[in-house]
């Protein structure tokens, strides 16, 4: 493990980056690319090997989490309320549940990060100028690898383990089509194409999500055993 962090621009108030011995791993990609199965199960495998895991993910925080759910069923937020909205929700988790995993030495599973927070709003219309500098309090991740996985392959999924569409993963809220299935394919589309611009930005690890949950898995592991070393030998 790599001792001592950075944030992107400052530091988080009172606390003292080169504290944190943790490492902190983030798995990015819109729902229905297999996120949410990766952290389970490489929860279980580092476990197994003797490391102490912390999860986090969106909408999770103790302070807004409930409130922007309901808010959020509304489906009347405009893009910087939800912006915000979603940015407190972040902020409240990094303090209180990041932040001491990693001073205690903890592997940090991140289901999602801030870039999912900025490839939502960019889609909507937010500048990356307007962005940034609302997290420049974050921590910089050891590693993000992000589930590119195909329009087609996520409605599938979608569809198989919902039955239905969400209205704001459908991009209903911007008026991209008039039928759902169409917006959902044109906004799904929009946030691979946005995801695809922080590759090289905020250097994701681009991760083929169209595989099969077992192979996408072993794949993860060995990009984690060369993070880590060789005590989470595969």
């Amino acid at each position: 493990m790599v001792i001592g962090k950075r944030s992107y621009q400052h530091g988080l108030p009172g606390v003292d980056l080169e504290e944190l011995a943790g490492t902190l791993i983030v798995i990015e990609g819109p729902d229905g690319s297999g996120r949410s199965s990766q952290i389970w199960l490489l929860s279980r495998w580092l476990e197994e090997r003797g490391f102490a895991v912390e999860q986090m993910g969106l909408k999770r925080s103790k302070l807004v989490a409930n409130e922007l759910e309901q808010a959020k069923q509304g489906n009347v937020l405009s893009p910087r309320t939800m912006a915000l909205f979603y940015a407190t929700d972040f902020y409240d988790q990094l303090e209180n549940r990041i932040v001491p995993a990693l001073r205690a030495g903890m592997v940090v599973l991140a289901d999602r990060y801030i870039y999912t927070l900025l490839v939502r709003d960019m889609v909507r219309g937010a500048r990356i100028e307007w962005l940034e500098p609302l997290y420049s309090m974050a921590i910089i991740p050891d590693a993000v690898f992000l589930l590119d996985t195909s329009p087609q392959n996520i409605l599938e999924r979608t569809l198989g383990s919902r039955g239905n569409l969400d209205y704001w993963e459908s991009g209903m809220d911007l008026g991209i089509a008039r039928e759902w299935y169409d917006s959902f394919m044109e906004y799904q589309r929009r946030t691979r194409e946005k995801f695809g611009e922080l590759v090289a930005r905020y250097e994701l690890q681009p991760v083929d999500g169209n595989r099969s949950i077992g192979e996408i898995h072993e794949d993860l592991k060995t990009r984690i055993v060369d993070l880590l070393g060789a005590s989470t030998a595969v």
